[in-house]
């Protein structure tokens, strides 16, 4: 069915016209012996005979020219091939990369959710059945060829944004001035129609009958004119074109542009493809390094080296803070706290949620971390917050402001972890004198709410 429809398409014949002499045989030496192969495209201009218009067409010949430079542009692994089409797709370089090894064009893959791209050389593998030349993720790649295009259009940013705000503006008002003289036309013609009507014999009821039809299509076509008048001008006071210094601003800052989430992926990929001829790929594997030598469609080469990441380097890995978090705190409290400690200190996992006690879990077993043990940490001489508090009588306020006042000493592993209070200083004399105050009836000093919540104790 595929090949059918291509036959279709590239058929001239399917555009009312006459061909012969499309194709051509050729000879090459092989092994000391000629070999001639058919079958051969030719050129269209190179073609025998071309008759247009010799028979009638189901499309243009125009229509059937751009179908050709279409289908060119969307030959995607052709060697030798047009500039290609933007599909609107997550690859940014998918049609521009070459293998450097084989000089083959690379695939494109989407991993993961769909939004994780590849770019790998399969040709030597699905032709000769022997492995992939190359492969690489394609985030910083794209990231690296993106940097250069912005670097090497900013200059002329400026002129470009003004043109096209001009280009804009005017297209608009020629728009809104052509529908106006649409419309100037139509109501002359309903006022024309209505004065045949009015003049017209009343007793010639076929003439009058056919007059009243021709009046009433004219003024519904003024009415859909003045509707899309109106639509017109609605459009243009609602989406005005930005004024000179804004564009400017813009052109100044194209990266914000380029980033912005509305930014359509077609239109990126059609710049990147009218800039860039080709980039040849190839793999470091001593320095790790992706190797891009960009072909400029001005004659220019620029050369580029991009790490490959090593492994477990990607976009979704857990916060280099939140691991060091859970380094300090593995083996001296549970995994639940260690959570609760690392969404207070409001880190997040390499996803964007919240740490459950399964995730420290899974990350502490990755890292080789000691699990919690309660006896070990009773042997160590320390104890929490809560437990101090229950040891003296007394309540976990109470133990917060003897920690705030250093009458209870205490250290915490990070901020908003549990706190480590020495067994030996719940004997000491100034905490023993504070508590029999508290239990006499006597009050602390009081301290602010602010200090409190400094010190929030497990």
């Amino acid at each position: 069915m595929y090949h059918t429809i291509l036959r279709i398409l590239t058929n001239p014949v399917f555009a009312g016209a006459y061909a012969f002499g499309k194709t051509e045989a050729r000879t090459t030496v092989v092994g000391g012996r000629a070999k001639k192969t058919v079958g051969h495209q030719k050129p269209v201009d190179e073609w025998g005979v071309l008759i247009h218009e010799h028979h009638p067409g189901y499309i243009s010949w125009e229509q059937f020219e751009r179908n050709q430079k279409i289908l060119a542009e969307n030959n995607f692994m052709r060697t030798g091939s047009s500039r290609k089409a933007g599909r609107g797709g997550h690859g940014l370089l998918t049609g521009l990369l070459r293998c450097g090894r084989c000089g083959r064009m690379l695939y494109t893959y989407y991993t993961g959710r769909g939004d994780l791209v590849r770019y790998a050389c399969r040709g030597v593998r699905i032709v000769h059945g022997g492995a992939s030349c190359i492969s690489f993720g394609g985030p910083r790649a794209e990231q690296r060829v993106v940097t250069e295009i912005l670097r090497a259009v900013e200059g002329s940013a400026v002129e470009a944004a003004l043109q096209a705000a001009e280009r804009a503006t005017k297209q608009k008002q020629m728009r809104v001035q052509a529908l106006s003289l649409e419309l100037q036309q139509a109501r002359y013609q309903a006022r024309l129609a209505e004065r045949r009507y009015e003049s017209a014999d009343p007793e010639n009821r076929l003439v009058t009958g056919e007059l009243e039809a021709r009046w009433n299509a004219a003024l519904r076509h003024v009415a859909d004119l003045e509707e899309a008048f109106r639509t017109i001008e609605n459009a243009v006071n609602e989406t005005p074109i930005p004024d000179q210094p804004s564009l400017i601003r813009l052109a100044a800052d194209l990266e914000s542009v380029w980033q912005a989430p509305g930014t359509d992926l077609r239109l990126k990929q059609r710049i990147i493809q009218t800039l860039i001829e080709e980039i040849v790929v190839d793999i470091d594997d001593v320095a790790n390094q992706v190797v891009m030598l960009i072909h400029w469609s001005g004659g220019r080469h620029t050369e580029l080296r991009i790490t490959k990441p090593k492994a477990g380097e990607h976009n979704h890995r857990n916060p280099t803070e939140a691991v060091e978090v859970v380094k300090q705190m593995a083996g001296r409290y549970p995994d639940d706290v260690i959570a609760s400690t690392l969404n207070r200190l409001g880190f997040s996992t390499g996803y964007g949620n919240t740490w459950k006690k399964h995730l420290v879990c899974s990350l502490r077993s990755k890292l080789g971390l000691p699990t919690y043990d309660p006896n070990t940490i009773q042997a160590q001489g320390t104890l929490t917050a809560e437990q101090a508090a229950e040891r003296l009588g007394v309540s976990m306020r109470t133990v917060r402001e003897l920690l705030h006042t250093n009458v209870l000493p205490g250290t915490q592993v990070v901020k908003f972890a549990p706190w480590q209070i020495p067994i030996e200083a719940l004997s000491a004399t100034a905490v023993v004198e504070r508590v029999r105050r508290i239990h006499d009836g006597k009050r602390m000093p009081q301290v602010s709410d602010e200090h409190t919540l400094r010190f929030p104790g497990m």
